[in-house]
């Protein structure tokens, strides 16, 4: 997640409390929410410091399941609530930032979770094609491509060693137009991300004096980081 210095901190600080683990300072600039004991190490958030302020909707973004009916623990910690359940069973909010996120209410029959406001179980992406961009991403990391029965969202479910329950992708009517303010961060098998510059992805920026990985885009042109697999905190 990108942040202005004035204000990684207090999102940093936000997520860990939602997600009930600790924040500490990255190597660098920002902050690390660290992944709770019992989960992967891949559902580490990054808060980046950068420059800019966030600019218009957040196209990649959290969709988290309630230990609760209500999304009421959430807005204590400073979450704000934009749209209420309606046709769709979940709520919008906004993180401190202001970036968009949904939370669902527990599934029925679920034993209840109280000692954490909520928990992570789907990475959502907006895009132009979304069956073309889980059958991209799935060449990529694995999984099965699963499309909703009217068409329009697509997601990956099963890959090894993924983060979420699944990846979405939904379609949206407007196109990228600036630099994603969330983005996922992959290692890779090898050395290089050759393999996935063959796929389509395109390279951005490789590493320097300043960084240790390369910064790709996949074929929509949303922004990730890929890391070698003995490189990667």
């Amino acid at each position: 997640m990108d942040a202005t210095e004035s204000d990684a901190e207090a999102l940093g600080r936000f997520w860990a409390d939602v997600l009930g683990t600790t924040l500490t300072e990255g190597a660098g600039s920002g902050y690390r929410v660290e992944a709770r004991p019992e989960a992967s190490r891949a559902t580490q958030i990054w808060v980046n410091v950068v420059p800019e302020a966030r600019i218009g909707k957040t196209r990649v973004h959290l969709d988290l399941r309630l230990p609760e009916p209500d999304p009421s623990p959430l807005v204590a910690l400073g979450a704000r609530v934009v749209t209420e359940p309606g046709a769709d069973p979940w709520w919008v909010l906004a993180d401190p930032d202001g970036n968009l996120f949904c939370a669902f209410p527990p599934r029925p029959g679920a034993p209840a979770v109280t000692e954490v406001p909520a928990a992570p179980f789907e990475l959502v992406v907006d895009c132009g094609d979304s069956l073309a961009q889980a059958t991209w991403w799935a060449a990529q990391v694995g999984g099965e491509v699963r499309q909703a029965e009217h068409g329009e969202y697509a997601w990956i479910e099963g890959a090894a060693g993924f983060p979420w329950d699944a990846w979405v992708f939904g379609p949206v009517p407007e196109p990228k137009g600036v630099k994603n303010r969330v983005h996922w961060d992959v290692t890779l098998e090898g050395p290089d991300p050759e393999p996935l510059l063959a796929a389509g992805a395109v390279l951005l920026r490789r590493p320097d004096d300043d960084i240790r990985w390369w910064i790709l885009a996949d074929p929509e042109g949303n922004e990730f980081c890929a890391f070698p697999a003995d490189q990667q905190e």
